[in-house]
């Protein structure tokens, strides 16, 4: 593949290491490859930009052809449409990406799917929808890459979440659900590869002003927290990762919730009977 040459880098671009070294736990920063999920738009896009902003290799997925064309053409990207919630369609990824890329430095799991309304009214198929896209892709994709990160012995795992999967919002009961399983897996899956050389990072942003609230069906009301760039928050995990981070909460003091809510749960309760 050619990369095409750049005059200076976006904003935001990532952290270079200062020794230029990589390091061999867990494949150095910035990553040579990448395959990046929900490339099409958003987060997923952003990133992908950042990426190739730092000769990254990437493989783009995501639904939108059209939309995957626009990116691969700006980031002199691989792309792939698949659907990651249909069967195989893992198999697919991690196929494409080992004939394209070859090793994987890293993996990021972006595509995701909203819905919001009472709980008592939603339909079953939209839940089913919802657990498909956010949970079960993402489980089967790092299932189907992860092996071959674990017999080199590096690589990185990055995982967009919400803060809806760590504090629960009102109004988005399936969506805070699938969101919180990926809060347990990132935490269960960080536990079992800890000193194989293999980093999980878990992004939890708030609201991210991307088509999200549109395709969910629900624009995003509320006068507060206002939404905030959906470059900002690919930077912020990206940059989080290089340095191996747990969790990277965007904004930050969102990650004050999370302790209120540890710590003083009843507290929490009242708190969000009040603000939502």
């Amino acid at each position: 593949m050619i990369v095409r040459p750049r005059a200076a880098a976006r904003e935001g671009s990532l952290p270079v290491a200062s020794s230029g070294a990589r390091t061999a736990s867990t494949g150095g920063w910035p990553p040579r490859t990448a395959v990046v999920t929900g490339a099409s738009s958003g987060i997923g896009r952003e990133a992908a930009l950042l990426l190739a902003d730092q000769n990254c290799r990437s493989l783009l997925v995501g639904r939108n052809g059209a939309a995957l064309d626009e990116v691969a053409a700006a980031t002199q990207g691989h792309r792939i449409a698949v659907d990651l919630a249909r069967p195989g369609g893992e198999v697919a990824v991690a196929s494409r990406a080992a004939e394209l890329l070859g090793e994987v430095d890293l993996l990021i799991c972006s595509a995701g799917l909203g819905a919001a309304g009472p709980f008592d009214v939603m339909p079953p198929s939209t839940i089913n929808d919802l657990i498909a896209v956010n949970v079960l892709a993402p489980m089967l994709l790092v299932r189907a890459m992860l092996p071959a990160m674990l017999e080199r012995g590096q690589g990185r795992i990055l995982l967009v979440g919400s803060v809806a999967g760590a504090l629960g919002v009102r109004g988005e009961v399936a969506y805070s659900a699938s969101k919180a399983a990926m809060v347990g897996f990132a935490d269960a899956l960080r536990s079992e590869v800890a000193g194989r050389g293999i980093s999980v990072t878990l992004c939890l942003p708030g609201a991210v002003d991307t088509p999200f609230f549109h395709r969910r069906g629900a624009p995003y009301v509320r006068r507060w927290p206002r939404p905030i760039p959906a470059g900002l928050v690919a930077q912020r995990m990206l940059a989080g990762t290089g340095r191996g981070d747990a969790e990277v909460w965007v904004p930050r003091w969102l990650s004050a919730a999370a302790r209120v809510h540890g710590a003083a749960p009843s507290l929490y309760r009242r708190l969000a009977g009040v603000f939502g």
